[in-house]
C-alpha cells in the first residue's frame, strides 16, 4: 500500500496522478482519497516511475495503522516526521519522542523538529541531511502510518528552468506543469510534438522521458534558443536522444513534418498580458479574438495527428473583476473532429489570465 502527497494544484495533480497509472498500466486502486493525498494499492513499478510525475511531492509506503505501527519502523540515525490532515504539535512532539525512544536500543538518534512545521520541507533530505528518514502520518478515516519513499527533486526542477542557458521569464511554461501535461496525454509512447515550442520546456520533457521529440515555432530566434537548450539539456543528463526542431507555422504543420504524431503538448501564445482583472464582456471578447487563430491551428493538428491522437492545449481563461473566472466553451472543436476528454484550471491567485488545460483526443 502507498500513498502519495500532492502539490500546490491538488485537483490537477490527482487528475494527473490517476491519468499516469493509466499511462504505465498501474491498476491502481484507491483506499482513502483525501483533498491533499491520496492513499492507493498499486504494484512496486511506481517507485520505479514516481520521478514522472509533476504534480505529487512525495511518495510513501504504508507500513500500518494506528500509532501501534510506529514499532515496525526499522532504525535511522536521523529522522523527522510529517503529519497530513491534521495539526496538532503536541502529538507530532510526542511521535517523534516515541519514534525515537524505540530506536534508543539499536543507537542514538536525532529527531528534527522544525517550529510549527507539520510536513518536513524536501530540502532537508536532498540538500542538509541526505540520509534523513522522513516518517509520515495521514490523518484520514484512519490513521495511515508509513515512511517516504521518494521525493521530487525542486533542485531538478529549478535546474530544467532557471539553469539551462537560454530563458524566458514569464512566458515559459514551468517544467512542473510540463510534466503534468504530458501526462495527462496518457501516451506512454511515440511521437510527440509541441508545435509552440519557444525556448523548448516541454521538449526538454519529452526527451527526458524517452519519447521520440519534436518542436516547432515560428520565431527563428526562439527557435534557435530552443536548440541551445537541447543541446545543453543532452550534455547535463547524459541523454542519447536528440530533438527534431523545425521553424513553422503552427496552422501550416504539414508542409513542415512528414510525421503522424501520436500526441501533441502545448502552451501557445494566450494574449497580451493584462493591466487589470477584466470585466466578463472583456474577457468573452478577448477569448473569442483568441479562438480565430486557435481554430486553423486545430485544423493543422488534424493533418498531422494519428487518429485517436491526443492534445493536451492550454486555453486561456480569465480572472474577473468579481473574483470568479470565466472559461469559455469551445463548441468548435468537435466540428473539427476534436472531443474533450477533461479540463482542468492552474494559476495563481495574482495572475489574471488563467491556463485551461484540456485534454482531447482527436477522432478523424
Amino acid at each position: 500500500m502507498y500513498a502519495v502527497v500532492f502539490g500546490k494544484n491538488p485537483k490537477l495533480s490527482k487528475a494527473e496522478f490517476w491519468a499516469f497509472t493509466r499511462r504505465f498500466g498501474l491498476r491502481a486502486r484507491a483506499i482513502e482519497n483525501s483533498e491533499n493525498w491520496l492513499i492507493f494499492e498499486c504494484n512496486r513499478r511506481i517507485e520505479h516511475l514516481f520521478h514522472k510525475l509533476g504534480g505529487s511531492l512525495k511518495l510513501i509506503k504504508i507500513i500500518g495503522k494506528g500509532e501501534e505501527a510506529i514499532n515496525e519502523f526499522k532504525y535511522s540515525k536521523h529522522f523527522t516526521i510529517s503529519f497530513y490532515g491534521k495539526e496538532d504539535w503536541k502529538l507530532w512532539r510526542k511521535m517523534g519522542s516515541k519514534i525515537k525512544k524505540n530506536f534508543k536500543e539499536e543507537g542514538s538518534s536525532k529527531f528534527f523538529k522544525p517550529r510549527n512545521v507539520y510536513s518536513m520541507p524536501s530540502e532537508l533530505i536532498l540538500k542538509g541531511f541526505p540520509e534523513t528518514k522522513d516518517f509520515t502520518f495521514l490523518f484520514g478515516n484512519e490513521l495511515y502510518v508509513g515512511e517516504t519513499l521518494m521525493i521530487a527533486d525542486p533542485f531538478e526542477l529549478k535546474k530544467l528552468d532557471v539553469g539551462r542557458p537560454r530563458q524566458r521569464a514569464i512566458l515559459s511554461i514551468p517544467p512542473r506543469l510540463a510534466r503534468i501535461m504530458i501526462n495527462l496525454s496518457e501516451k506512454r509512447e511515440g511521437n510527440f510534438l509541441d508545435p509552440f515550442c519557444g525556448v523548448g520546456t516541454i521538449v526538454q520533457e519529452f526527451l527526458l522521458q524517452g519519447l521520440n521529440a519534436y518542436g516547432s515555432d515560428i520565431n527563428p530566434k526562439i527557435l534557435e534558443a530552443a536548440r541551445q537548450n537541447i543541446k545543453w539539456l543532452r550534455k547535463e543528463f547524459g541523454l542519447k536522444r536528440n530533438a527534431h526542431l523545425e521553424v513553422c507555422d503552427a496552422k501550416r504543420l504539414q508542409k513542415c513534418f512528414r510525421t503522424k504524431f501520436d500526441a501533441i503538448i502545448t502552451e501557445p501564445y494566450l494574449g497580451k498580458p493584462l493591466k487589470h482583472f477584466p470585466s466578463r464582456s472583456e474577457a468573452m471578447r478577448m477569448a473569442k479574438e483568441l479562438d480565430h487563430f486557435y481554430y486553423p491551428v486545430f485544423e493543422g493538428f488534424a493533418k498531422v495527428l494519428k487518429r485517436n491522437g491526443r492534445v493536451v492545449f492550454v486555453f486561456p481563461a480569465y480572472k474577473l473583476e468579481d473574483g470568479k473566472i470565466y472559461r469559455r466553451d469551445r463548441k468548435w472543436l468537435k466540428k473539427l473532429g476534436f472531443e474533450v476528454l477533461a479540463k482542468y484550471t492552474d494559476f495563481e491567485p495574482r495572475h489574471r489570465v488563467v491556463r485551461d488545460i484540456h485534454v482531447l483526443r482527436y477522432r478523424g
